[in-house]
């Protein structure tokens, strides 16, 4: 090959080269810092962008997007001396690429540090209890904290969320006992609560059982009450409107002695006196029976008694039969006394 052509090879060479380091194309969401012998010269937003070459030369490639760091467990003292391993998440964007390029060597591990000792601040301040039950407080402040520290870096702090607090396995044992032993008051409290409420509604039944019971007894006597004083007067007007005279009365003595003369314990009884009276008219009755006087005074009775029911109807009607019955006979002894002898 002759000189001219490997001239021109070195020239077509030389110059893709030099257009190579002149263009650089720049992705979204990213940002390169370009430096121009040394020093800061601009920097580069997505898109196609020219160069000078071997000039200009590119410092750093930032990455503009929110970024997820995972922070390994830190030991942490609580204020009650407890040690605790906090594992915590921190995103963060990168706002300012030429702060943090220039501001800090390596912004990560200038996070990573100021994270943990941000965190020993906040909870330090607090008792393992409130440390595990105040996880947003913790989060909030170390993103505020956080924040604050990294303006100057060219970093926004978004958000922190603490993933885990591990306390010591004794303190794990503890809060374990602890919990059961709180379960299991829940339950007994529960149970004795349980347990009352059926002894107030068991005591309840029985009260309002005893009441009802009660008061049906009471119904029913009352009921019972009126049944014998409505029958009480239904007898009372049934005799009086008959009109018996003594020797009904007598007739029912002697109806009545055969009874009080029952049983083979009845060694001796009594006679009362109205018996000797009743007698004395049963012998009246056989031997000149007079008829009753008109002039008997008249006994006004209240007849609504008798228009009760059947059952009073009954017991009427057999009084009147009764009454009947011993007219009739006093009639028949009365004309065979006044009939003469059989031999005169």
């Amino acid at each position: 090959m002759d000189p001219i052509g490997i001239l021109l090879l070195i020239i077509a060479a030389f110059a893709i080269i030099v257009l190579a380091r002149s263009i650089r194309i720049v992705p979204q969401q990213w940002n390169y810092v370009i430096e121009r012998l040394g020093r800061y010269r601009r920097t580069l937003e997505p898109g196609p962008r020219l160069l000078v070459p071997f000039v200009d030369t590119v410092r750093a490639k930032v990455d503009l997007r929110e970024r997820v760091v995972n922070f390994p467990p830190q030991p942490v003292i609580t204020e009650d001396n407890l040690m605790v391993h906090i594992d915590t998440v921190l995103y963060y964007i990168i706002t300012q690429p030429t702060h943090a390029v220039y501001n800090i060597d390596d912004y990560l591990s200038g996070v990573e540090q100021l994270t943990t000792t941000t965190l020993r601040n906040v909870v330090g301040a607090m008792d393992l209890e409130q440390t595990l039950t105040s996880r947003e407080e913790i989060n909030s402040r170390l993103a505020a904290e956080l924040d604050k520290a990294t303006d100057k870096w060219g970093l926004k702090v978004t958000r922190v969320e603490l993933r885990a607090i591990e306390p010591p396995p004794s303190i794990r044992d503890a809060m374990e006992k602890q919990m059961r032993a709180e379960r299991d008051r829940r339950a007994t409290i529960l149970t004795a609560e349980g347990v009352k409420r059926s002894e107030i509604l068991k005591a309840e039944g029985e009260q309002q059982s005893k009441v009802l019971r009660a008061k049906g007894e009471r119904d029913a006597e009352v009921l019972h009450a009126d049944g014998q004083a409505k029958a009480i007067q239904t007898v009372f007007a049934s005799i009086h409107t008959a009109k018996p005279t003594d020797r009904v009365l007598a007739y029912q003595y002697l109806q009545k002695l055969p009874e009080i003369a029952q049983g083979e314990s009845n060694k001796m009884w009594v006679i009362p006196a109205e018996l000797t009276r009743a007698l004395g008219s049963l012998g009246n009755a056989f031997g000149g029976i007079q008829a009753p006087s008109e002039e008997d005074d008249e006994v006004e009775v209240d007849t609504s008694a008798l228009r009760l029911d059947d059952e009073a109807a009954k017991a009427l009607e057999a009084a009147e039969q009764a009454a009947q019955e011993v007219r009739n006979l006093s009639e028949s002894r009365k004309r065979s006394s006044e009939l003469p002898p059989a031999n005169e």
